[in-house]
């Protein structure tokens, strides 16, 4: 028997396993990649985010700096680049870097660029 809970979140399929029976669809085609699609296509693009990537995450003005003193520390930005985030964080604030990225930013809008 099928519990309620799932009746109500899933009630085609409920039905089914209710009825003993699956609905079948056929399938026309398969799509595979070829030879002749550009290889930039077939090609994955992997996002390395960079450091406003980051502080476009962050609540608070503190917690930009921690990040910003944390890329300095693994040398991912330059003494100069980290001296002129802190300026635009203290001058302008958190937001001039761009709205907040929440939380799954990437599985919505994707990696190309805003």
């Amino acid at each position: 028997m099928v519990d309620e809970e799932f009746k109500d979140d899933f009630p085609a399929l409920a039905k089914e396993m209710s009825e003993k029976r699956t609905l079948t669809h056929r399938i026309d085609g398969v799509r595979t990649m070829s030879d002749d699609e550009p290889k930039e296509k077939r090609e994955h693009k992997t996002f390395l985010p960079d450091i406003v990537d980051y502080i476009r995450r962050c609540d608070t003005v503190t917690q930009a700096i921690e990040i910003v003193d944390y890329m300095l520390s693994r040398d991912e930005i330059s003494l100069s680049d980290a001296r002129e985030i802190k300026s635009q964080l203290k001058a302008d604030g958190l937001r001039s870097f761009g709205a907040k990225k929440e939380k799954d930013h990437y599985l919505h809008h994707g990696i190309e660029p805003e």
